[in-house]
């Protein structure tokens, strides 16, 4: 039987035997995926992970005797495999999980504040991440992609102003997006909008570590800030980002609470269909790894309205979910390697 026709192999790890009793529970719910042992500190995770072999490890970060940010790192360098973080809702924990997407995990899941009765609000999200975690690519674990050379700039940037860059991606997204923004460099004629499906007490943090390693500015998008050549925005979790015209020709953002589904959130099309209203075929549209279709009706709008659209190729994507659909539906102009993605938008501008 192969990984596509069987249940999905999960192993738990947290110190909290609450916590573990209601992931359990949760993944029993679920038929096509199954729990084959559970773990309480990273040294038990490390020993059950080689002897039990799971396809999906669900990975608690402050533990006694060996944290999972240890435990993590050793996984993924001795045997990776889909590993999702489950992270307090504080900045504390926004700082360790970020830390653990760069060591290699595929996601996280934000811990309820309060148990069990918040049980309910996390049980979509951890069905819905776990089934894209098996979906994740051993290879593209086994080595991410490596960061390239600085993409070149444009000489004449005044012949290219005026443009919007539209990143979108979902699982997988952080550690792809930390490969390819520092190789922009800072004279890039356009403006980015960064789209990561996040919770928001994430995002700012996220956008932090972006500016750290970027040369163009990255920062949380806020209300009715204006789209800046050099300037990357991250749309803040929990929120949909709409681009609006300004009064100077270009686009200012708008923000409204976000009604999607758990796990897919801030939306990628919304902002990039009014990305497209506003800048027609000054807009560009990135789709990259991800599960689900988000996106794909953001790309055929950027596309009809005489835009460029790129995506990430299927060997390089974590999760080929999200660029998949898109380019099933006809929308995507190239399909290109991550690490080819700054070079074909420095091309465009």
């Amino acid at each position: 039987m192969n990984r596509l026709s069987r249940k999905i192999r999960v192993l738990i790890v947290d110190d909290s035997a609450l916590v573990r009793k209601l992931i359990r529970d949760v993944i029993a719910d679920s038929d096509d995926m199954l729990v084959v042992g559970t773990a309480s500190n990273g040294v038990e995770a490390i020993r059950a992970v080689t002897e039990l072999d799971p396809d999906v490890v669900t990975m608690d970060i402050h533990m006694p005797e060996m944290d999972g940010l240890t435990a993590l790192e050793y996984i993924m360098r001795k045997h990776p495999r889909p590993v999702i973080m489950l992270s307090a809702l504080a900045q504390k924990g926004a700082t360790a999980t970020l830390k653990a997407l760069e060591l290699g995990a595929v996601d996280f899941i934000a811990k309820p504040s309060h148990y069990p009765s918040a049980v309910k609000e996390v049980r979509d999200e951890v069905v819905l991440k776990i089934r894209a975690a098996a979906q994740a690519s051993r290879e593209v674990l086994r080595g991410r992609a490596r960061p390239g050379k600085r993409a070149a700039a444009k000489k004449s940037a005044a012949q290219s102003g005026g443009k919007v860059v539209i990143i979108g991606a979902s699982a997988g997204g952080p550690k792809a997006l930390a490969d390819i923004m520092p190789r922009f460099p800072a004279d890039t004629p356009a403006a980015f909008v960064i789209v990561q499906h996040m919770p928001g007490v994430f995002t700012r943090s996220f956008a932090g570590r972006l500016n750290s390693i970027s040369e163009i500015q990255v920062k949380e998008a806020e209300e009715n800030e204006p789209l800046r050549q050099g300037v990357a925005l991250v749309a803040p979790g929990g929120k949909d980002l709409i681009v609006a015209p300004d009064l100077q020709g270009g686009g200012r953002v708008e923000l409204m609470d976000s009604q999607n589904r758990a796990g897919a959130s801030p939306r990628i099309d919304t902002t990039m269909i009014t990305a497209a209203e506003v800048y027609g075929p000054s807009s560009i549209g990135v789709i990259m790894t991800g599960m689900g279709s988000d996106g794909a009706r953001g790309m055929e709008k950027i596309k009809k309205n005489r835009g460029e659209t790129i995506a990430q190729d299927e060997e390089s994507s974590l999760v080929f979910g999200m660029p998949k659909v898109a380019i099933e539906r006809g929308c995507v102009d190239w399909v290109v390697p991550l690490e080819m993605i700054p070079d074909k938008v420095m091309e465009l501008l």
